[in-house]
């Protein structure tokens, strides 16, 4: 594998960016001290739509293949089925191709990352028998504690609580060092830590990203069954457009502010800078190149959030074309998979 760093802060360094927590920071420099090849692994449950706020995490495999990290994304079907998937089994194999296509679009992947899908090694008898293992170990009370944010939870099947117990096993039979997922997975990847070992495998690294607010704000959750709160990687340009117009950004505030977060953990990352274009009077075009830079600029209103929104929708209407293009030939299939598939 090529690596772009050979310093171990370097690789340190890119790997913590823009990450919330790592379990645990000293796990994760001794992993990287050994010098040996590392793997990481995220993986994405196809029960909804792929939208913005699931692009944050996904964006951060780039930084972990600089660092010399072999990637893998695992295309969770099981997982999704457990999870109270309204459309059924039989529809596993469309969602599986739909959120492995979005995720090749979403992004100008140099090379691609190694897809799994879960079926193809969760079925095998020794998985099926750990799990069991697992499962004997584990009180309802734990494993209700697990997948309380990750999973539907009002009136929880037995199906939602094996959910974490095949998580935690997805890193040992991924051969992961490391597992990546928004914020909202720490409570799984604390049983993970903790109950693996019972079965004589050893803990894994554990790395969280920051979960995106909401188009529309505080106190409300960027959903892919509610459409207006979020933006799909294949919405319309007019859609994209509208949406980011009135999105939730205060001047000056920069706190549960959407279009920061989409600028410093998105955009940022991926381009390494954004350009925004401003009349003279408001001080010409800027390019704006870090996190730090547009949160003074912000802060102290030196730059008006409709500059910055016109300059967000285009950047991301150029970023989607592909997308866009190939699922206006796919308007068949998001009808099949429901009306919280189509674009807006």
């Amino acid at each position: 594998m090529f690596v772009y760093f050979v310093e171990n802060e370097e690789r340190l360094d890119l790997i913590k960016r823009n990450t919330l927590e790592v379990i645990t920071l000293k796990d994760l420099e001794e992993l990287i001290s050994t010098g040996k090849p590392l793997t990481a692994y995220i993986g994405r449950a196809p029960t909804g739509s792929i939208h913005l706020g699931h692009l944050i995490a996904l964006g951060k495999l780039f930084d972990f293949e600089k660092a010399g990290i072999h990637t893998k994304i695992l295309i969770a079907d099981i997982h999704a089925a457990l999870d109270d998937l309204k459309s059924g089994w039989d529809e596993l194999d469309k969602r599986v191709d739909y959120t492995k296509k979005c995720i090749e679009l979403a992004f100008d992947w140099e090379r691609l990352p190694e897809f799994v899908r879960g079926s193809d090694f969760e079925l095998s008898r020794s998985y099926v028998t750990d799990v069991l293992k697992l499962s004997t170990l584990t009180t309802v009370e734990r494993a209700l504690h697990s997948a309380s944010e990750v999973t539907r939870m009002k009136n929880p099947k037995v199906s939602e609580l094996i959910y974490p117990i095949m998580q935690a096993l997805d890193e040992e039979y991924l051969d992961a060092d490391i597992q990546l997922g928004g914020m909202d997975q720490r409570h799984i990847f604390g049983y993970a830590r903790e109950y693996l070992e019972k079965l004589g495998y050893k803990k894994r690294v554990e790395i969280m990203t920051p979960l995106v607010s909401s188009i529309k704000g505080p106190g409300t959750k960027m959903s892919s069954s509610v459409p207006e709160s979020n933006i799909k990687i294949y919405d319309s340009e007019e859609s994209l457009k509208r949406k980011i117009m009135n999105s939730y950004s205060p001047e000056g505030v920069v706190k549960d502010n959407f279009i920061i977060q989409i600028v410093n953990l998105f955009i940022l990352p991926n381009d390494g800078k954004l350009h925004v274009e401003r009349d003279s009077k408001f001080g010409g075009d800027i390019d704006i190149e870090s996190p730090e830079q547009l949160l003074k600029l912000y802060t102290e209103k030196k730059i008006h959030p409709l500059d910055l929104k016109k300059a967000i929708a285009e950047n991301l209407i150029k970023r989607f074309q592909n997308a866009r293009d190939y699922f206006e030939r796919q308007t068949d299939l998001l009808k099949e998979m429901g009306d919280s598939f189509l674009p807006f």
